[in-house]
C-alpha cells in the first residue's frame, strides 16, 4: 500500500473513493511506538458536503497495518449505511 508522510509521525494511505465517498485512511505514530488506524470519510457531493472523522480505531505495530484496517473498515462502515453518497 502507497503511504505518504504529512507531518511528523503521520501516514497518509492512498485516498480512494467508494461508492460515492471519499476515503482517507491514515496511521499516526505514537510515542509507545504503536501506530492509531484514524479515518476520515466525506461524501462527494459538494452540495451535501458531509465528513466522519475515526480516531485510533484500533492500535498496530506497522503503519502499513493501520493504514490497511482502516481502508477496510471504511469500505465496513460505508456498507452498513446502505446507501451511496448523494452526488
Amino acid at each position: 500500500m502507497l503511504r505518504t508522510l504529512v507531518s511528523v509521525g503521520v501516514f497518509k494511505g492512498t485516498f480512494v473513493r467508494y461508492k460515492g465517498y471519499n476515503v482517507e485512511p491514515a496511521a499516526q505514530a505514537l510515542p509507545s511506538g504503536l501506530y492509531a488506524a484514524n479515518l476520515t470519510i466525506e461524501s462527494g457531493a459538494p452540495a451535501h458536503e458531509l465528513s466522519f472523522s475515526f480516531e485510533a480505531l484500533d492500535y498496530f505495530f506497522e503503519s502499513d497495518h493501520a493504514i490497511a484496517y482502516a481502508s477496510r473498515w471504511a469500505r465496513l462502515w460505508i456498507d452498513q449505511r446502505g446507501k451511496p453518497a448523494a452526488c
